[in-house]
């Protein structure tokens, strides 16, 4: 399909709906395990039907409308619909909790609220003290408890069921026609789609606004690097309130493809592989890594002649692909390109090697890709690092993991290393319309290709700004429109980019779960031990933290438990100094005090050198957070060794 720069959200859904009007949209998992389709009509016929309802109680263009839940079918048909009346929708997960809901709502001042199920009802009705804008709330799931019910009605809230509402927005459609579809038609691709508050756990939220034109910019050139086939299958495995995952179905549906609703757990996703057999799966690196695991779990268990195959099979595969990218020019490239040398040095030992590369794909590798199905393409990584090693071994068997980068402010989708074409550790080049240019961070000079600096966006995707706070948008975006991503990359010869690490502060675990550590280390320090924290954990699977240890009140502790040491290092190093840190952080960064599970420090190094202006600290006295990772590099590393 064509690129229409005419197109909305609706728009694109409604042209999809008519070239592939018989083809399934989506699949919908039934309580037995089964799957049940839903055509490309019907699913566009729901989602008009939830947008005529949603006029029939008076929503009108520009109004925004929260969206609690998870990734399902009714998901998209509500969203569609929100967006087909002009409407806005302010999306979070099931995981939210009542602080996050309390001040995205307060800023956004809804009235009415889409909820998952019985639970999101409930802490939505919670809220209404503090949020009295809300007076209406719509539950996907028909089973909701009475007390929730009356609690709601005691808040004078409204609850109404998504069936019910889909069949009075069938009757409305009929005694209003055409309206809902002259709606549709009216909506510019300038308009508000989205309100996406990323960071608000602890924190002051960042409601990044996004228009239709920020999310299908990027579609022009996306499906000639991720392309299906009308009815080719993709797993749909992560939130959809998150940017990466909302975009990627935006990719399939507008090229005619399925989306198959899984779990990112390994039981599941494993047996919806071997069911659904898809072409596509676009996920997080904790996904590939936990597949990796497994496989080399596997292996190990086996054993004997089984694990030496592997590992010989693996490791010849490494160096036949190495070779192999060499002579084809699949490495990143900073310096001019040397593809006949590679030939003449690699050709002899490449073809000697490939006899050997068949075999282990005959023993080894077809049976490792057989778990993916027969049908598998490619999977896509998104909204964390990728991991080398995961990479390399990936790339080695013989299936095709390709690397996306992108921020919410971007819609996501800044590059995406192609399938047909991929260039090893890189994420491709910008995609069409998009700018990107990389500046040093002290002076922000515009650097030339191989020199790392802050890789910087301009384009048709960067957002319209953080809602309501001007001042915060000014901050990321100049005067000229480029966004700071606050990440450092460098970019080849060839114009791809390879992302460094980051420079701003917020953090991305390998899950794709975005968070800022300052409300973290805010509460540690509450702590009478604890003079500073940093908080770290970019890329990682979890967090960990530097902590400051304030002597004097360690000391006392000390005194006051009859402690006995011969020097101050040792009692640091003490089981009972060690178990006081733990319980101190566990006890500040809880869920009682409004911390999610993935906010949780794991483990702690004890620092004493005191942060210094000019070395840890800047002028305003700020963590200088790229300094402490230089600084405290071999302790960091030691916080994520494998244990």
């Amino acid at each position: 399909m064509e690129f229409d720069p005419s197109f909305t959200i609706p728009k694109m859904i409604k042209s999809s709906a008519e070239k592939y009007p018989e083809i399934d949209a989506q699949m919908r998992r039934l309580k037995n395990g089964d799957f049940e389709p839903i055509l490309y009509r019907d699913m566009f016929q729901s989602a008009l039907d939830f947008g005529a309802a949603l006029l029939s109680i008076g929503v009108k263009r520009g109004d925004l409308i929260g969206l609690i839940s998870d990734n399902r079918p009714e998901w998209l048909h509500a969203c569609v619909g929100i967006l087909s009346i002009g409407a806005v929708d302010v999306p979070r997960g099931c995981d939210a909790t009542p602080i996050d809901l309390e001040k995205i709502f307060g800023i956004t001042e809804a009235k009415i609220v889409i909820a998952e199920n019985s639970s999101q009802v409930n802490k939505i009705a919670d809220l209404k003290d503090k949020v009295p804008s809300i007076e209406t709330i719509i539950c996907f799931e028909s089973e909701i408890k009475e007390e929730v019910l009356e609690k709601a009605k005691q808040n004078k809230i409204t609850v109404l069921l998504f069936q019910d509402i889909i069949k009075a927005g069938q009757k409305w459609r009929i005694e209003h026609n055409g309206v809902v579809e002259e709606e549709l038609e009216k909506g510019s691709i300038e308009d508000t789609a989205t309100i996406i508050f990323t960071s608000g756990t602890t924190g002051t939220p960042k409601g990044v606004v996004l228009s239709h034109k920020n999310y299908l910019y990027q579609l022009d050139e996306v499906i000639e690097r991720i392309f299906l086939n009308p009815g080719d299958r993709a797993l749909s495995v992560l939130p959809v309130w998150h940017v990466f995952e909302r975009e990627v179905e935006y990719v399939i549906l507008i090229q005619g493809g399925t989306l198959c609703y899984s779990k990112p757990i390994g039981s599941i996703l494993l047996a919806d592989l071997k069911k659904l057999n898809p072409h596509l799966l676009p996920a997080v690196p904790r996904v590939f890594e936990a597949v990796y695991d497994g496989i080399l779990k596997k292996m190990r268990k086996s054993g004997g002649i089984v694990l030496k195959m592997f590992n010989f099979f693996v490791a010849l595969a490494k160096v036949e692909k190495a070779m192999q990218r060499k002579m084809l020019g699949q490495n990143a490239c900073f310096t001019s390109n040397k593809k006949a040398l590679w030939w003449i040095l690699f050709f002899i030992p490449w073809l000697l090697l490939l006899p050997f590369y068949g075999l282990g794909n005959l023993l080894v590798f077809r049976k490792i890709k057989s778990m993916l199905g027969t049908n598998f393409r490619a999977g896509v990584v998104g909204g964390g690092a990728y991991p080398k090693q995961i990479d390399e071994f990936f790339w080695a068997i013989g299936v095709k993991l390709v690397e996306g980068y992108g921020l919410t402010e971007t819609a996501p989708i800044v590059a995406v290393r192609p399938i047909a074409s991929p260039i090893f550790r890189t994420i491709g080049s910008a995609l069409r319309h998009i700018q990107v240019r990389i500046v040093d961070p002290v002076d922000g000079f515009v650097l030339g290709r191989g020199k790392q600096g802050v890789l910087q966006v301009k384009g048709p995707t960067v957002m319209k700004g953080y809602y309501k706070q001007p001042e915060l948008t000014s901050k990321v975006i100049n005067e000229e429109g480029w966004l700071d991503t606050g990440d450092l990359a460098v970019m080849t010869i060839h114009d791809e980019i390879q992302i460094k690490g980051r420079i701003k502060d917020t953090i991305v675990l390998r899950g794709g779960e975005n968070l800022e550590p300052l409300p973290i280390e805010t509460k540690l320090c509450e702590s009478r031990y604890i003079k500073a924290a940093v908080v770290v954990g970019q890329d990682q699977r979890y967090l960990a933290s530097l902590i400051l240890v304030d002597e004097d009140e360690v000391k006392n502790y000390a005194d006051e438990n009859g402690i006995q040491y011969d020097t101050y290092e040792n009692l640091l190093s003490s089981e009972v100094i060690q178990k006081l840190y733990e319980t101190e952080i566990n006890t500040l960064i809880s869920s009682k005090n409004g911390f999610k599970m993935f906010e949780r420090v794991a483990r702690f190094t004890l620092i004493t050198k005191q942060f210094e202006v000019g070395v840890e600290l800047s002028a305003k006295q700020e963590i200088m957070r790229f300094r402490i990772n230089e600084l405290y590099k071999k302790e960091i590393a030691s916080m994520f060794e494998e244990k």
